[in-house]
């Protein structure tokens, strides 16, 4: 077996590429702009300005700056940004501050803002992350729907309660709004489509297109996406309306600008691959993580089989003893999920075994390295999807 670094092999489908890779402190200064949140045009509300000064949210990153004044002067957005890019706080101020300047409160069942992610991690993560800013909002009540929780306890608390903003899944809000006809949208002021390519690649369109066609067409919509496929542009021209287009660039380590676009590695990621025999993928694997004992590491498998597999073998190994292995995929439960998701969170070292439904944008702290076990078709998405701005990261491609 060899492993190979920061080069390409014309005979191996698989490429091979890297990027440079500065120091986290300083990784972190590039991926910030000197345009403060506070300095920010339209004006951001002191109350917002306060919860993302707490936040410790001083400065805008590139796409903050670009997306958050388009929106707020009433142009529809399609963003091409990497994940851990900042997108979040990017759609989630322009919403608040847009419902902080209607002219009276919305009435309970009166649907403002709906964000939507295509999974339940993503959204829940985004309705956590957006909690202190939708708190400064008087009189305006949000709802996180999505899948593994009781339908009907869910239908009677929608329908009892009503909600102004609504996060979620396609498939959960799909369903809600085909059940519930207490739900009033006629007065929706945003729609937010979060990892648009994501949420294709996973089978909504129809779920997507039916929603879309249940909101008023005077709407503001931001759809953001870290690829550009043909079907994420045939969703753009149905959903939006004269959208500008945000590409966000990162500086590389010579002062060059790069896109992020769907063919670049992003900046700070070194990408491996290693070639061995299909019959020495498993030892290769094992071996790989035996030498990176100690650190925090991602294996992406093909199947949720696979994963419950390799989640009983490696803690069985001697060599791998002390290392937490958990199992993380989409046939699990939701409360295991969550479990899984936090348990490994917290580690400062393990190993997470899991399919593509850990992908895209949920925000694990002090991840080292990506092993990636998957066909070549799909490369792409999880090298694009593994990567956060805040850390240097190996990821490796077998």
């Amino acid at each position: 077996a060899r492993l190979v670094p920061g080069r390409r092999n014309a005979a191996i489908p698989m490429a091979s590429s890297s990027s440079p890779s500065p120091a986290t402190a300083a990784a972190r200064k590039r991926a910030l702009t000197e345009q403060q949140f506070s300095e920010l045009t339209p004006v951001l509300s002191p109350e917002v300005v306060e919860a993302l000064d707490r936040g410790g949210f001083r400065r805008c990153t590139p796409v903050q700056a670009a997306t958050i004044p388009l929106l707020l002067t009433h142009k529809d957005v399609a963003v091409d940004a990497a994940t851990g890019s900042g997108k979040t706080l990017a759609f989630v101020v322009p919403v608040v501050e847009m419902l902080r300047r209607l002219p009276s409160p919305p009435k309970p069942h009166q649907v403002l803002a709906i964000i939507i992610s295509p999974t339940r991690e993503l959204s829940s993560q985004i309705y956590n992350v957006a909690q202190p800013f939708f708190a400064t909002l008087k009189g305006v009540s949000s709802i996180l729907l999505v899948g593994g929780l009781d339908i009907q306890v869910e239908l009677k608390k929608v329908e009892e309660e009503g909600a102004n903003i609504l996060v979620g899944t396609p498939g959960k809000l799909f369903d809600i709004m085909e059940r519930l006809d207490t739900l009033e949208y006629k007065h929706l002021e945003i729609l937010i489509l979060d990892e648009a390519d994501r949420l294709l690649d996973m089978g909504f369109q129809k779920q997507v297109t039916s929603i879309i066609s249940k909101l008023p067409k005077l709407r503001r919509t931001g759809l953001f996406s870290a690829t550009q496929t043909e079907a994420v542009e045939e969703l753009a021209k149905a959903g939006l309306r004269n959208p500008v287009r945000v590409q966000v660039k990162t500086e590389a380590k010579d002062g060059a600008q790069q896109d992020l676009g769907p063919s670049k590695t992003p900046l700070g990621l070194r990408l491996e691959y290693m070639i061995c025999e299909p019959a020495k993928k498993s030892s290769q694997l094992v071996d790989f993580l035996v030498q990176n004992t100690g650190k925090k590491i991602m294996v992406y498998f093909a199947t949720c089989a696979c994963v419950d597999y390799w989640s009983v073998v490696l803690p069985m190994l001697n060599l791998l003893k002390g290392s937490p292995v958990i199992a993380y995929h989409g046939k699990m439960k939701q409360g295991p999920r969550e479990k899984a998701l936090a348990s490994f969170s917290a580690l400062s070292s393990g190993i997470l075994v899991c399919t593509d439904v850990a992908a895209r944008g949920l925000d694990i702290p002090h991840v080292d390295l990506i092993v990636q076990v998957v066909l070549p078709a799909m490369i792409k998405k999880e090298m694009l999807s593994c990567f956060s701005y805040r850390r240097r990261m190996l990821t490796l491609i077998f």
